[in-house]
C-alpha cells in the first residue's frame, strides 16, 4: 500500500519581509552604485540651501543663476579629480600630492609663452600640455620605475615644482594684454536652443570639462589601456602574469593627470586673466579638494575602481555646496567652512568606502 505525498506550501511572504528586503535592496543599491547616492546628496544640499534661501538665512539667492555661475570653479576641480581618479586607480598607493604645483609651474610657462615671448595661442596651449605631461612623467618615472612612494614622491615634487612656480618669473604673476584677453574662455554663453529658458553656463563647461570627460571616459571604458591600468590597480602581481606592463602603464597614468593638469593650467590663465605662480596651490590648493572629490565619487584609495561619472557628479556636489556655504557666513569665515565641510566629507566618504568594500565588495 503506497502513501500519498503529502503536498507543502511554503508561507507566503510576510508584508514586514517584503518591506525589510526591499529596504535591504535600496541600501545595497545606495551604496554601491555611487552615483545614486551623490543624486541624493545633491537633491539634499539643494533643497536645504534653497529653503535657507527663501528664510532669508543666506546672503543673496540661491538661485539657478548662481548655481550656472559657480560651475565655473567646478570645472578645474572635476578635471583635478579626474586626473587623481587615474593615479588612484593604478594602485599600490597612487596618489598625487603635486596636482596643484603642476598647474601653477605650467601656468607660468603657458603665460611667458603666449604673453611674454609672443608665441601664437596654439602653440603655447601645446607647450602647456607637454609640460604639464613632462612633469607628470617625472612623477611616474619615480614611483613606477623606481618604486618610491607615491605619497612622499609627490609630495617633494609639490614643494619642488611649487618653488619653480615662484622663481621662475621672479615672484610676479603675468598680466599682459594677451593674457587678460584669455578672460573670456571662462565666460557665461547662451546654450543655443533652449538658453533662454536656462541660466548661462560659463564656457568652459563646454570647451575644457565636456571634451576631458568624454575622452577620459573613452579612454578608460573602451580602449586596452584603460582595462589594463584597472587590472594594475586590481592586483599588479595577477596582470604581469597577464602579460600587462605595470611599471610603463601606472607611468602613463601620472603623465596622464600632468596632461590634465596642464588643460587645467590654461583655464586658471583664462579664469584670473594672469599667470599666478600660486594658481594651484594658494588658500589649500587644488590638490586636497580634488582628491576629495574623487574619493567622494567611489574612487577606491586602494585602487581598482573608480568612475568617470561619480567624480563628475561629485565634483558639482562639492561646487554647489561650497557655494552655499559662501552665502551662509559672512566674511571670511565661509572661507573657514569650506574647509570644515570638505575635511567632513572626506572623513565621510573613506568611512563609506570602508563599509561598502567590507560589506558588498565595494562601490561600482
Amino acid at each position: 500500500m503506497t502513501s500519498t505525498p503529502q503536498r507543502t506550501t511554503e508561507p507566503a511572504p510576510s508584508p514586514e519581509n517584503g518591506a525589510g528586503s526591499i529596504w535591504s535592496r535600496s541600501l545595497r543599491a545606495v551604496l554601491t552604485r555611487r552615483e545614486i547616492l551623490l543624486v541624493i546628496l545633491l537633491i539634499a544640499v539643494l533643497i536645504w540651501m534653497t529653503s535657507l534661501s527663501y528664510g532669508g538665512y543666506l546672503t543673496g539667492p540661491y538661485d539657478p543663476d548662481y548655481l550656472a555661475g559657480s560651475l565655473v570653479d567646478a570645472v578645474p576641480l572635476a578635471i583635478l579629480a579626474l586626473a587623481e581618479l587615474v593615479v588612484i586607480v593604478s594602485g599600490r598607493g597612487g596618489i598625487d600630492l603635486s596636482i596643484g604645483a603642476i598647474v601653477s609651474l605650467t601656468g607660468m610657462v603657458f603665460g611667458l609663452a603666449y604673453g611674454s615671448w609672443g608665441w601664437s595661442l596654439p602653440v603655447a596651449v601645446l607647450l602647456a600640455l607637454v609640460v604639464g605631461t613632462v612633469l607628470g612623467a617625472v612623477n611616474g618615472v619615480l614611483i613606477a620605475w623606481l618604486g618610491f612612494p607615491a605619497l612622499i614622491t609627490t609630495l617633494a615634487t609639490y614643494y619642488a615644482y611649487k618653488s619653480l612656480a615662484v622663481v621662475i618669473n621672479a615672484q610676479k604673476p603675468i598680466s599682459t594684454p594677451d593674457i587678460q584677453s584669455l578672460y573670456s574662455l571662462t565666460g557665461a554663453v547662451e546654450i543655443p536652443l533652449i538658453g533662454r529658458n536656462i541660466p548661462n553656463v560659463p564656457l568652459g563647461v563646454f570647451t575644457f570639462l565636456v571634451p576631458a570627460v568624454v575622452l577620459l571616459w573613452l579612454l578608460l571604458q573602451r580602449t586596452t589601456y584603460g582595462r589594463r591600468l584597472f587590472a594594475i590597480g586590481t592586483n599588479d602581481v595577477a596582470a604581469t602574469w597577464a602579460g600587462v606592463h605595470v611599471a610603463g602603464t601606472r607611468l602613463r597614468a601620472y603623465a596622464l593627470a600632468g596632461l590634465l593638469a596642464g588643460v587645467v593650467a590654461v583655464y586658471v590663465t583664462g579664469q584670473f586673466a594672469s599667470a599666478r605662480p600660486d594658481a594651484g596651490t594658494s588658500g589649500n590648493g587644488l590638490a586636497l579638494p580634488a582628491i576629495t572629490i574623487a574619493v567622494l565619487g567611489g574612487v577606491a584609495i586602494t585602487g581598482g575602481i573608480g568612475r568617470v561619472s561619480g567624480v563628475l557628479l561629485a565634483a558639482v556636489l562639492i561646487t554647489w555646496l561650497n557655494a552655499g556655504i559662501l552665502l551662509l557666513f559672512e566674511g571670511n569665515e565661509g572661507t573657514q567652512f569650506q574647509l570644515l565641510a570638505l575635511g567632513a566629507v572626506l572623513v565621510f566618504c573613506a568611512l563609506l568606502n570602508a563599509y561598502t568594500t567590507r560589506k558588498y565588495g565595494g562601490t561600482r
